[in-house]
């Protein structure tokens, strides 16, 4: 394995750690699948079946591991993406949901290998952290009644 940075994230798979990278490559610019290693004689998965799966995703690198059905995704740790504008909102949205992930509250999505993810736009961030209390709380507000984040519904929300 050959990792650049100090710190990568694994992802655990049953079997489908590759089938997973090339969703995640193919929907974000900038990334590339670098490296599939396959389990070998010793197992614990039948020889030639992929092990691991280093890709990349906008220039952070991440491990795609096939551990077997023991251990599942949950929302206690999901992939947190930045959105300039309603079209890169619009676009992730899609596509992380394609094939069986379903879109939750509040922009986050379960995509149809259980991985959770939150389709953020910047600009929330920011509505969200002004110092206006009421501006801010107007924004909490109708974030919380939204499924895919609105980026108009929250600056009308704000405006007030």
């Amino acid at each position: 394995m050959r990792i650049a940075q100090k710190i990568s994230p694994c992802l655990w798979f049953d079997d489908q750690a590759e089938e997973a990278a090339k969703l995640y490559v193919s929907v974000f610019k900038n990334s590339k699948i670098r490296k599939v290693t396959r389990y070998g004689d010793a197992g614990p998965a039948p020889k030639g079946t992929v092990m691991t799966v280093e890709f990349e995703l906008d220039g952070q690198e991440f491990i795609a591991l096939n551990g077997g059905p023991h251990f599942k995704f949950t929302e206690a740790v999901s992939l947190s993406v930045a959105c300039k504008t309603q079209a890169e909102v619009d676009e992730f949205s899609e596509k992380l949901t394609v094939g069986g992930g379903n879109q939750s509250d509040c922009g986050w999505i379960r995509d149809r290998f259980g991985l959770s993810w939150q389709i953020t736009p910047t600009i929330l961030v920011e509505m969200l952290g002004d110092p206006d209390p009421k501006k801010s709380r107007r924004v909490m507000e109708a974030m919380l009644k939204m499924k895919k984040i609105d980026i108009a519904a929250l600056k009308r929300a704000y405006e007030g």
